[in-house]
């Protein structure tokens, strides 16, 4: 079985576990943002959760929580049913992460996403109090950015690609992680590039131009094995090349699914987001990603969960997809 240690107590069926490291804190002086309905003792912790998949040690950090409007994450869902699973302030925001995944095996050590980011104007870092405390998260968990081999974007909105690049001194840009190939794919820098009326605003090309500007970044055509137990699959409809990252190892399984099922708050097959380009085709891939991860067992890994990062999903006696506990050491 696969093994999920949360240290941080992140309920939801995931358990309690050790004390936190101070470490793991950041500040409540650093966050001017108002509490939010959804904050909680371990909002702040910088590392979310930790599992193990084969051989593979599985650690989450967070670029810090965010906000959005709750009605643009559900989409159609009217909001007596979303609020019950996610509260929003007054300003109808709901609480949200940035979950980088960090897996190593020993041989390697590769990054999944990299959160929002240092790079928004002021004007729309206060529209989504992004935090950018990615760096810190990875000192907490003990992880070198020069240490990364490889970086894994599912897409590349900029909530999912913010620290692919920073500014050096001099402001020029350069990789976060100077050591490690990048992998995305071909057609999200080409949909980028396009800038269209409807999605251009989620793209920023100062987080993969550079990159595939030096040679840095891979790109990809489809399908990919990236490593040895580590593997991309198209899964479209939030965009049109969504990549979820499959994590194989000692007969365990589990999968990065990104934003076609962002948070454990998601689940139902209808239950999208207003972001999706093609809703009708985010139902179809759901059921066609639950055919093999309810039976198969696979751990989930959330994107922008910020409480509940992982767990493994099941149908309830009402043949609803659900969140159950998973095994907590």
């Amino acid at each position: 079985m696969t093994d999920v240690r949360s240290e941080l107590g992140l309920g939801d069926g995931l358990g309690g576990g050790a004390a936190r490291h101070p470490s793991e804190l950041h500040s409540a002086e650093q966050d001017s943002v108002k509490h939010h309905p959804a904050e909680r003792a371990d909002t702040d912790a910088l590392i979310r959760g930790r599992a193990s998949v084969g051989d593979f040690e599985i650690t989450v950090l967070t670029d810090g929580f965010f906000y959005l409007d709750g009605g643009a994450m559900f989409g159609v869902i009217p909001k007596p049913l979303w609020r019950k699973r996610a509260p929003a302030d007054a300003e109808n925001h709901i609480l949200l992460g940035t979950n980088t995944v960090v897996m190593r095996d020993g041989k390697r050590t590769i990054v999944i996403e990299t959160g929002i980011g240092d790079k928004l104007s002021e004007k729309l870092r206060n529209i989504y109090a992004a935090k950018a405390l990615l760096p810190a998260a990875f000192e907490a968990a003990g992880i070198a950015p020069e240490s990364v081999d490889m970086v894994i974007n599912s897409h590349l909105h900029f909530d999912h690609s913010g620290w692919n690049t920073r500014r050096d001194g001099a402001g020029k840009l350069t990789a976060t992680f100077p050591n490690a190939r990048y992998f995305a794919q071909r057609g999200e820098v080409e949909d980028g590039r396009r800038q269209r009326e409807r999605d251009g605003v989620s793209y920023m090309a100062d987080n993969y131009e550079p990159l595939v500007a030096s040679g840095q970044m891979t790109l990809l055509d489809g399908a990919a094995e990236i490593a040895p137990g580590i593997r991309v699959e198209l899964f479209p409809g939030h965009t049109p090349q969504l990549q979820a990252i499959h994590i194989e190892s000692g007969g365990e399984h589990a999968c990065y699914i990104s934003d076609l099922i962002p948070t454990s708050a998601h689940l139902d097959l209808t239950w999208g987001m207003g972001y999706d380009l093609d809703p009708l085709t985010v139902i179809e891939q759901r059921k066609r990603f639950y055919a093999h991860a309810i039976p198969e067992q696979w751990l989930v890994l959330f994107t922008h969960d910020h409480h509940t990062p992982f767990g493994h999903v099941e149908w309830n006696e009402r043949g609803r997809p659900v969140l159950r506990a998973a095994n907590v050491k």
